[in-house]
């Protein structure tokens, strides 16, 4: 059994036989059985030091020590290169070659045992020697598993030295074209495990195993030596050690080292990623009734078909894959992984509802693979070439290795072969010749083999391409999120038109996280050459941006139908069942219902639990919540959804109330609990100036722009409004004013423009309300239409409000922001860029849906609320990325505090934003004579209480 498997058993032994002869090693009950012994640490976490030297950049020419795995530039020596250095003049391109030498112990027990050495991955060319001698062919390719045969060199008893020359630049130019030329970091060094497979003397070379849904099973065996009377026996087993169904057997023929048994097991349950059911497998070599070897794989029972002009089908259910694309990365260790950075990047895509991961752009880890078995994840698996292929020699070889080291996992479903030209052609024929499952083969950006991988299209991409097309269609690389572009923002439009056509396969979004790297070179500051490597849903260290939460809801496979929630709802909620395998019955559904007190948190007045619908996947039907009388005076109804095992699949939040009737009750609590004063008026050469008490209100007599606020505690900065942006700045402009009969202060400013009619009121309660009138005219082309503000950033703490939140949102990215009180503090932090302090949510930007907002400052809180339904705000603008491309940078107003009917879009890093669907497009307007439409409505609080 893998040692992989088995990390704790592995931590209790490791410490043992360290100490016993200075390797690790597994061993079956009767000495017959797979053993794998490290050399290396089996993870980044858990290294081993090695004799290293530098042939030349930083630390060279020195005999020092070096962790296995990792890659030498994290460790401090060589050179860092992005693969586009190769284009850039005057760039030092890194061509050292790393010396690695370890000593260790063989026991006199091995002796007479078949020893292999296994590097897992290595860049790039890699010679290995055994206490000085060849292990043979130098190794080219640097994300593939490769092994020697090295039993007769070894020293049984005794110390033994392996050395190991491993060069960062390939004598094989194909090699370096295909993954040296390439949008991502190239790094050298032995990155992934190296170990011993120490076998008895006759043994199963390769298991290759086929387990289709119906429990039919079909394994090829090929054994080293081929001995008389040999056979093979299978059993399964439950991971639990159950065993299942009967045994297979089959003996090999003479002369003849490879077997392929056919079969069948009763009684299975098939692997998909909503239910990932695994079984072990176990396959004894047998001679005369004697058991020579034994091996295990865990596997999963499923069946993979592409069926050409109608789409993927995966144990005879067609698939919609919601995926994304996953560099093998982490900050500090490059390309050398840990257990807890496999499981923290799975846990994150099923966290975003996805059921498929790309391996872009090479073949993942070992242990990837097996967690993706377990937790449930389909997998492209994908042979490197990013641009540019292997040769016709070099790349047969990669593929073998890649076909036989990742065969057997279940999540294994389709292979990439290279992307966006990476690829010979010729080279396809070794993917049908060693994979015995037949998976399909795909070529991501082309349209072959039956389906359309296009990247990055527009949304009304395609004449005979896509969903206009007649092959299955299943962009492999779409939504490209530079910045905060793209991923989220646009995908509820292509999902929605995508999924109308029957030929649809799902997609991968670019990409999973950003490939920001610790340049130990340059003070450990995190380095993503520009705009090349921050594409990321998450940050470096997988923060989370607002995108994750957009795709989350958009991709939840719970679909809650639009509606409107008030206090007469009945309770009943329409839902589609957009699983795949899981019937909705096998779902929970708890709902609260709460109450917000003005500028404090939400209380919950009552809450409940139901079992999902009897809905198989596809039907559409209705969950009942069977909500109490309480609901009448709530503000807020919440639903959560959990899948099978009691994880969260979505939340969704509704308000209860519209934004008028709120404001109503504040202002009545405000005038039931505040004292009023009469308001008195005084004028100078420019300005009106409007008080109650210790509040005083300095109004231009020109344009009626707030320019001046006092309270009790001094002067308020907020000043400056309301500047009309979008539309209509440069007006003609009447400006009046008076006490009128109630004793308030009414200013009323006529403009030529939007907006026609400004007025600010002034309350004898000391609240001011100002009045916004809609939008008369027609207009079109509109990036946002509104007021603004200003308001110095320098005195800004942190922000609350109830709204949509917490991250900012943008037209074409509204999912995923959910109605509720927030709250965070001030931050600059640019997505993508700022990663010495990148912190979530952002502080700056558009906001939705706002019902009030605190801006807390060094000065005084300032309260404002609403009676405008469907208002966003805008706090402050991003600043803009140093190097922005496409359409990443959407336009902001003039001022600091915007209040805004309309708001912009954003692109991606190859799409305007007008390219990217119908929510993308500009903003247009217009209305007739008799409309009741909506002005902006807004009461600010300066009393400082």
């Amino acid at each position: 059994m893998i040692i992989a498997n088995k990390h704790l058993q592995f931590n209790l032994i490791l410490c043992f036989l360290v100490l016993l002869y200075g390797v690790t090693s597994l061993h079956a009950q009767d000495g017959q059985g797979y053993q794998r012994v490290y050399l290396s640490g089996y993870d980044a976490a858990n290294t081993v030091n090695w004799d290293f030297m530098m042939s030349e950049g930083r630390r060279s020419d020195e005999w020092t020590t070096i962790p296995v795995p990792s890659n030498w530039e994290l460790q401090g020596f060589g050179n860092y290169n992005y693969g586009h250095d190769h284009d850039k003049e005057g760039a030092t391109l890194g061509k050292e070659h790393g010396l690695y030498k370890h000593h260790f112990q063989v026991p006199h027990s091995w002796k007479g045992k078949s020893i292999h050495i296994v590097f897992d991955g290595a860049m790039t060319d890699t010679k290995v020697r055994i206490n000085g001698k060849s292990a043979g062919d130098l190794h080219q390719g640097g994300f593939y598993r490769f092994k020697y045969d090295i039993t007769n060199l070894l020293h049984y008893g005794k110390e033994n030295l392996l050395e190991v020359d491993v060069a960062k630049h390939s004598a094989n130019e194909s090699v370096n074209q295909a993954e040296r030329e390439a949008d991502f970091w190239i790094l050298g060094g032995i990155f992934r495990p190296v170990y011993l497979e120490v076998l008895p003397e006759q043994h199963f070379e390769r298991i290759a195993i086929d387990a289709k849904a119906d429990g039919a099973f079909t394994a090829q065996l090929s054994v080293n030596r081929m001995e008389p009377n040999t056979s093979c026996v299978v059993e399964l087993y439950t991971l639990d050690g159950e065993k299942v169904g009967g045994t297979l057997a089959g003996e090999f023929k003479a002369g003849e080292p490879v077997l392929t048994l056919h079969g069948a097991f009763r009684d299975i349950r098939p692997w998909n990623p909503e239910k990932p059911q695994l079984y072990t497998v176990k396959f004894s070599l047998m001679r005369d009734n004697r058991r020579l070897y034994e091996k295990e794989e865990r596997i999963g029972f499923r069946t993979v078909e592409l069926r050409k002009n109608n789409g993927f089908y995966i144990n005879g259910k067609k698939v919609v894959f919601k995926g994304v694309n996953r560099h093998s990365f982490w900050p500090e260790t490059g390309r050398a992984l840990s257990e807890e950075n496999h499981l923290q990047d799975i846990r994150l895509i099923k966290e975003m509802n996805m059921n498929a991961v790309r391996m872009s752009h090479y073949p993942p880890d070992e242990r990837f693979l097996e967690l993706c078995d377990s937790l449930g994840l389909f997998v492209l698996d994908e042979v490197t070439g990013w641009q540019a292929a292997y040769d016709t020699i070099v790349g047969p070889k990669l593929i073998r290795e890649a076909v036989l080291k990742d065969e057997n996992h279940p999540s294994v479903v389709i292979w990439d072969h290279g992307n966006e030209g990476g690829w010979d052609f010729a080279n396809e024929k070794w993917f049908h010749t060693y994979d015995i499952q037949k998976r399909p083969v795909i070529y991501p950006w082309l349209q072959r083999n039956g389906v359309d991988t296009y990247h990055y299209p527009s949304y009304n991409y395609g004449i005979q391409r896509l969903s206009k097309g007649q092959d299955v269609f299943m962009p492999t690389e779409f939504m490209h999120g530079l910045y905060d572009g793209g991923h989220g923002a646009g995908l509820d439009d292509f999902w929605s038109s995508y999924s109308t056509s029957p030929l649809f396969a799902g997609g991968f979004l670019w990409v999973f996280s950003d490939e920001a790297i610790v340049r130990t070179d340059k003070g450990n500051i995190l380095d993503s050459d520009g705009n090349h490597a921050p594409d990321g849903i998450l940050g470096p260290y997988r923060e989370k941006e607002g995108s994750f939460y957009t795709i989350r809801e958009i991709w939840s496979p719970v679909q809650v139908h639009p509606l409107v929630i008030d206090s007469l709802f009945d309770g009943k909620l329409s839902v589609k069942n957009t699983y795949l395998y899981t019937n909705l019955n096998q779902c929970t559904f708890s709902w609260s219902i709460c109450t917000i007190d003005a500028w404090s948190d939400s209380k919950v007045l009552d809450s409940g639990t139901v079992i999902g619908p009897n809905l198989p996947p596809g039907e559409s039907g209705t969950i009942a919540l069977n909500l109490p009388a309480v609901l009448a005076h709530a503000e807020l109804l919440t639903l959560t959804a959990k899948n099978a095992f009691g994880e969260e699949v979505c939340t969704w939040n509704w308000p209860i109330k519209r934004p008028q009737t709120v404001a109503e009750n504040m202002l009545e609590r405000i005038r039931q609990t505040g004292d009023l004063n009469d308001v008195n008026l005084s004028e100078k050469t420019e300005a009106v100036t409007a008080g109650v008490g210790p509040l005083h209100f300095d109004f231009n007599k020109k344009n009626g722009f707030l320019e001046k606020v006092t309270n009790a505690y001094g002067e308020v900065s907020f000043h400056g409004g309301p500047l009309a942006v979008g539309t209509g700045k440069e007006a003609d402009e009447e400006v009046q004013w008076k006490i009128d009969n109630n004793g308030d202060f009414i200013l009323q400013v006529k403009r030529s423009k939007y907006p026609e009619l400004v007025q600010w009121k002034l309350t004898q309660s000391g609240l001011l309300n100002l009045k916004v009138s809609p939008l008369a005219a027609s207009e079109n082309e509109l990036d946002y239409l509104g007021v603004s503000f200003n308001y110095p950033e320098s005195l800004v703490r942190a922000v609350r409000w109830f709204g949509k939140g917490p991250y900012r949102v943008w037209k074409n990215r509204m999912k995923g922001a959910q109605v509720a009180v927030w709250q965070k503090d001030y931050n600059n932090t640019v997505t993508g860029e700022s990663y010495d302090s990148l912190i979530y949510p952002e502080f700056k930007g558009y906001h939705a849906d706002l019902y009030w907002m605190e801006l807390q400052t060094a000065e005084t809180p300032i309260r404002i609320f609403t009676e405008t339904p469907g208002l966003f705000f805008r706090l402050f603008t991003p600043p803009t990325p140093r190097a922005v491309a496409g359409g990443v940078a959407p336009a902001f107003p003039e001022g600091d505090i915007s209040f805004l009917h309309e708001i912009p879009a954003i692109g991606t890093k190859f799409k305007k934003a007008e390219k990217m669907g119908p929510s993308s497009q500009k903003g247009e307007i217009g209305s007739h004579k008799g409309d009741e439409s909506y002005p902006i409505s807004l009461w600010f609080d300066f009393r400082g209480e």
